[in-house]
């Protein structure tokens, strides 16, 4: 007897009432999903290149690209009676954690990182989002968090100094060692 139930699989013929598709027209149509994700990729890149983080304006780039790729390669309509689109996007999302993951680094009590992983993880779902053909939820995506890497930092850095102090034996910052 199998271990699963064949009723309650998901696939792209088991969609609810009222969801279209959004099929690729073709190689170009592609091609343009992918430039476009690239774009948005290169634009929250900067703003990492520009604080000097290590995932900078190719490895941003490179993730919406290729996110968007992988989602667009689900919805050609050759495929969509085999392949299941958020299936391909949950791997995505599964993929991009380590990639996030690799980029948090712990130095003793310190923990550097995480905003570069959360980067990381939304020029994924920015490349998704246009894979898919939602255009404008993308880029008002990407506006908002390189308002957010950009605008944040200097509040941070003026209104919460001592954010590094978890403890009272933590050192303040200007007490650190250089």
């Amino acid at each position: 007897m199998p271990r699963t139930n064949p009723a309650r699989r998901t696939g792209p013929e088991v969609a609810p009432a009222g969801v279209s598709a959004t099929p690729i027209s073709g190689e170009v149509d592609l091609a343009i999903r992918v430039t476009i994700a690239l774009g948005l990729g290169l634009l929250i890149g900067a703003e990492r290149e520009f604080r000097g983080h290590p995932a900078g304006l190719r490895t941003m780039a490179l993730i919406s690209a290729g996110s968007c790729m992988f989602t667009g390669l689900g919805l050609i309509p050759d495929f969509t009676k085999t392949v299941d689109p958020t299936r391909i996007a949950a791997q995505i999302v599964t993929g991009v954690g380590f990639l996030g993951a690799g980029s948090i680094l712990r130095q003793g009590e310190l923990v550097r990182g995480l905003t570069t992983a959360a980067s990381i993880w939304v020029a994924a779902s920015l490349g998704m989002a246009v894979g898919f053909g939602y255009y404008g939820v993308a880029v008002y995506v990407t506006v908002i968090v390189v308002i957010v890497l950009l605008g944040l930092k200097p509040l941070e850095e003026r209104f919460f100094r001592r954010r590094g102090h978890r403890r009272e034996t933590d050192p303040l910052p200007d007490e650190l060692p250089q």
